[in-house]
């Protein structure tokens, strides 16, 4: 078999131009679309944080002018398990934040208060606490789901028409980020415009060849650079569950996310 072909090293068309410039375009579409293009330009970076799907952080970065600028992380752990719509309603849950706190009154800590609530429904995102209809609309630890019709879907769906994609994604994911994946796949509501299916499953070959599930917690070597491939053992299995009241099955040990209140999962007694 021939060896892949060697990636570009220079800037234009290389993996960092490709994978920043994508989220850049995507952060540009939806400043215009969704928000008057009234945004201010912010840094937008990859974090592999655990238990966060992305986040915003005002003022977190400085020139040698004096200048500063915004944050706005994305998690790249779960690019290749959850939909793209998904990844795009991340971005902009994130960008409704930098908006309220360049244009509004943040809420205290990590509170999303009743002006953030409006504004992510005004957009098209409905803040829920579970994901679902029903869920509180405000609060320290918040998610949402898109509205059938409203703005949000039809500016990612006007994206995903000018052949849009993330390119690039974290080959190996935590275990719990692909079960956050798997249950936030399992709720999503209604039809999707499009970006339906994660990006490895648009290749079986690469689902099966690429990305590998991995356990942190059993895995030191990760802290410093090291992938070790863990199968899950479905034997001496522990129930856990999260605020919203999900459960799930696995290991002992495990650090897990739920993909509809973002929140840890902890071992239910």
């Amino acid at each position: 078999m021939a060896p892949p072909p060697l990636l570009p090293a220079d800037s234009v068309g290389s993996p960092t131009d490709q994978a920043y410039s994508e989220l850049q375009q995507a952060y540009s579409h939806f400043n215009a679309r969704l928000f008057g293009g009234a945004l201010p330009g912010c840094l937008l970076t990859l974090q592999r944080e655990k238990r966060t799907f992305g986040y915003f952080s005002p003022k977190r970065f400085a020139n040698q002018d004096g200048g500063m600028t915004d944050e706005i992380a994305m998690n790249p752990a779960f690019f290749a398990v959850v939909p793209l719509t998904e990844t795009m309603q991340t971005l902009v849950h994130e960008m409704c934040h930098l908006w309220q706190y360049h244009f509004g009154k943040p809420g205290r800590g990590r509170y999303h208060n009743d002006e953030w609530a409006n504004k992510m429904e005004s957009i098209g995102l409905m803040p829920s606490s579970t994901g679902q209809p029903g869920g509180a609309r405000t609060g320290d630890s918040m998610a949402d789901y898109a509205m059938q019709g409203g703005k949000f879907l039809q500016a990612c769906e006007d994206l995903l028409t000018q052949s849009f994609q993330i390119s690039w994604y974290d080959r190996f994911p935590a275990l719990e980020h692909v079960q956050a994946g798997q249950m936030s796949m399992a709720m999503q509501l209604g039809p999707s415009v499009g970006g339906g299916s994660v990006p490895a499953q648009a290749n079986a070959a690469v689902m099966a060849s690429l990305v590998r599930p991995v356990v942190a917690a059993e895995n030191p070597t990760l802290a410093t650079g090291g992938s070790v491939l863990v199968s899950p053992n479905k034997s001496n299995r522990s129930k856990y569950a999260c605020p919203c009241k999900n459960q799930v099955w696995g290991k002992p040990g495990l650090k897990l996310i739920c993909g509809d209140c973002r929140s840890a999962f902890e071992a239910a007694l």
